[in-house]
């Protein structure tokens, strides 16, 4: 018995330590679109490019106790590779071919606004998190041009604070959702047709 209650104390003492100070998270989050694309070109060449907008690569914290101990962060060089690919993948689905350098060729850009992830401060026991983000995109044609935003956020809330790889689930599926509203937008397509 009084092992039992020893074991119990230790494992609660484990849990209040936990919670109040968290480690910082480097995420990898891996973002997709899914289908609903319209072609409407007819494989002209499109310059595409994708680059980071933030201020920095710091999301915002997991909360706790030391909040200034548990940022997370997502590097500018881990997700714009994937963002450009998947615009890339995009932007052929629409029947355009992507191009670096063609001269004269439409240019769509497409920045990563904002990405952000919030937990409620001064709390031992994080249990929310508020996660958003924000694609811009430029589309300059000639003397064309179209200018978009897509954003997308979501509130989570869970019976203790998540770890890395829920993390990356969440910031993946937040990015996807505002990728999806991008690559889903006609008008991008429209606006790079001749």
């Amino acid at each position: 018995m009084w092992q039992r209650l020893f074991t119990a104390l230790i494992l609660l003492s484990g849990l209040s330590l936990a919670g109040c100070g968290l480690s910082p998270q480097q995420l990898n989050p891996n973002p997709v679109f899914s289908g609903g694309i319209v072609a409407v070109g007819q494989g002209q060449p499109v310059q595409v490019r994708v680059v980071d907008g933030r201020s920095s690569p710091v999301l915002g914290t997991r909360g706790g106790m030391y909040p200034e101990t548990s940022t997370i962060s997502v590097a500018g060089a881990t997700i714009l590779p994937k963002l450009q690919a998947q615009v890339e993948a995009a932007v052929r689905l629409m029947g355009f071919t992507p191009t670096a350098g063609a001269m004269n060729a439409p240019q769509l850009s497409v920045t990563l606004s904002q990405l952000t992830y919030q937990s409620p401060k001064d709390e031992a026991y994080v249990t929310e998190a508020d996660i958003a983000t924000v694609l811009s995109v430029d589309v300059l044609n000639g003397n064309r041009r179209y200018n978009g935003r897509y954003s997308a956020s979501m509130n989570q809330r869970s019976g203790m604070a998540p770890n890395e790889e829920t993390n990356n689930q969440l910031v993946t599926e937040v990015l996807s959702d505002a990728l999806n509203k991008l690559v889903r937008d006609q008008a991008i397509g429209n606006a790079l047709l001749p």
